[in-house]
Order: structure tokens, then C-alpha cells, then sequence
């Protein structure tokens, strides 16, 4: 049994929650620098170069890529060889969102009632995902994830008989709906399976897998192809400027479902889709 101070997972989730605004994933940086390239429209070849200008600014300043710096979303997954020491877990994860965006000077937009609003001032609660998994180490990602493409996401409860292509022009059609709102280039996290809730988590989690990751199975990797050239045929482009490129990624999640069932949940990252990964 490995012991371990939830003060150090307070350390770490502030840390994790500043770099993540303040420093894109590689992959993604990498996409956007791509498409930047081979772009040939040429407003939305200059929307991918300030996209560029303004991740470097952000290093160089050390100030957010984005003004919404999102709720802050934790996916813990903590080996059931590990005794947490020190307090809640919980309450140590809260600690920690709530220092980094003091520390990080990034903004704070959690309310406390979804009604009645009000801001809690530091960006607490957050919302954490924990699973419980083999071994002795802590493995937390922390995504911040911003409103502006949260709010274009969508759930659909298909019948069990709809056919690929149907899903694929759900997920379309969620691109197409949203149109310039979620800031695109957009990626895509797409959860197929489980049950209504299980479906929208996977989706989540879809959006913090690397954008150069396919999926494993070869059914699912090819659909995620076909989907991100539909959704470039549309020509939304970046910013909604018009162009040939509307998505970075299409990211697939699956699980088992039910015979009468096939739900299928479309999250909508925009094209600073931010997390960041901490082992302990």
C-alpha cells in the first residue's frame, strides 16, 4: 500500500489547470501549425496564422491562450493500491482549481446556483470524474473546458437499428448547427454507447485523446475519417470564415449498450481544446 498527501494533489492540480491554459497540447499546436500550411483559402490560411501568433504570445507572456478559461474539468483515476493521507480528496482537488486560477490569474466563471448564478470567485466546484483502477499511482487530467463550444454539444437516443451513416450525419449536423459559435476549427469528442449519462461522459473523455491518436479499432478509426471529411466539405472554416478545414479531429469513444438502445453524445471542443495530464 503506497500513501499519498492529497496536498500533493492539490500541488498538482493547480499546476496542471495554469499550464494547461496557458500552453496548447503539442498534438494539437501541431495540427493547427499543419493546417496553417496546407490551408488554401486565404482568409482562413490568416485566421490558422494569429491562431499561431496568439499560442506564442500566450507562452511568451505567460498569459491564457483564451479569455474563458473554462470550468475546470478532473478525470482521476487512482490505483487501488494507493491510501490517500491528509484529508479529503475532494476538498484537496477543489483546493487545487481554486489555487491555480488565483495563482494563474485565469478567469473565474462557475457560478453557484445554474439558476439563481451568482459567482463563487474562485472556479470551484469542479467537476471530477474518479475511477478506480489496478496499481499505486494517481493519474489525473485535468481539462478546462470553456461554454462557448460546450453549450453547441449534443446527446441523441438512436434506435438500435440506425446504420453508421446515420450517426456520422448526427455528428455533422452538430458542426453544421453550430456553425462559427464554438470558434473552429473545432474537435470533435464523440461517445457511442453505455446509457445516457455514460455516452456524454465518453465524450468528454474523447476530447482529451491526442488528435493524432485513431481510434484502436479499425471500425471505428475509419469512421472517425469519414466524419472529419464531411464535417471539412461542409466550409465553415475557421472562425466561420469559409475554408477547408472546419474540424481538426473527429475522437471516438465506445462502450456496451443496451439491445434497445444506441446513445450516442457529441461534445464540441474548440480549436484550443486544453487539457493537461499529471501522474503521482
Amino acid at each position: 500500500m503506497r500513501e499519498v498527501n492529497v496536498q500533493i494533489i492539490s500541488e498538482k492540480v493547480a499546476k496542471a489547470f495554469i499550464d494547461a491554459n496557458l500552453y496548447l497540447s503539442s498534438d494539437l499546436e501541431n495540427r493547427i501549425r499543419d493546417c496553417a500550411e496546407t490551408e488554401s483559402t486565404q482568409v482562413a490560411k490568416e485566421t490558422f496564422s494569429d491562431m499561431l501568433k496568439n499560442l506564442d504570445a500566450a507562452k511568451r507572456l505567460q498569459i491564457p491562450i483564451c479569455q474563458d478559461c473554462g470550468m475546470a474539468v478532473i478525470f482521476a483515476e487512482i490505483g487501488q493500491d494507493v491510501h490517500l493521507t491528509g484529508g479529503s480528496f475532494i476538498d484537496a482537488v477543489n483546493r487545487g482549481v481554486a489555487k491555480g486560477y488565483e495563482e494563474g490569474y485565469l478567469r473565474k466563471s462557475v457560478v453557484a446556483d445554474p439558476i439563481k448564478r451568482g459567482n463563487t470567485g474562485n472556479n470551484t466546484p469542479a467537476i471530477i470524474h474518479t475511477s478506480i483502477v489496478d496499481g499505486d499511482k494517481i493519474k489525473l487530467t485535468c481539462a478546462p473546458k470553456g461554454f462557448g463550444s460546450e453549450n453547441m454539444s449534443r446527446i441523441k437516443m438512436f434506435n438500435p437499428s440506425a446504420a453508421k451513416e446515420e450517426i456520422i450525419d448526427f455528428i455533422v449536423d452538430t458542426v453544421k448547427t453550430a456553425d462559427a459559435r464554438p470558434c473552429p476549427p473545432v474537435v470533435l469528442g464523440v461517445g457511442i454507447g453505455g446509457d445516457f449519462e455514460y455516452a456524454a461522459l465518453l465524450s468528454k473523455k474523447a476530447l482529451c485523446r491526442s488528435v493524432e491518436k485513431p481510434n484502436e479499432n479499425e471500425f471505428y478509426a475509419v469512421m472517425e475519417r469519414e466524419a472529419l471529411n464531411a464535417i471539412n466539405a461542409l466550409g465553415i472554416g475557421a472562425q466561420g470564415y469559409s475554408g477547408d478545414i472546419t474540424a481538426l479531429a473527429v475522437n471516438i469513444e465506445t462502450y456496451p449498450t443496451h439491445i434497445a438502445g444506441l446513445p450516442v453524445a457529441v461534445n464540441v471542443g474548440c480549436h484550443v481544446t486544453r487539457h493537461k495530464t499529471v501522474e503521482i
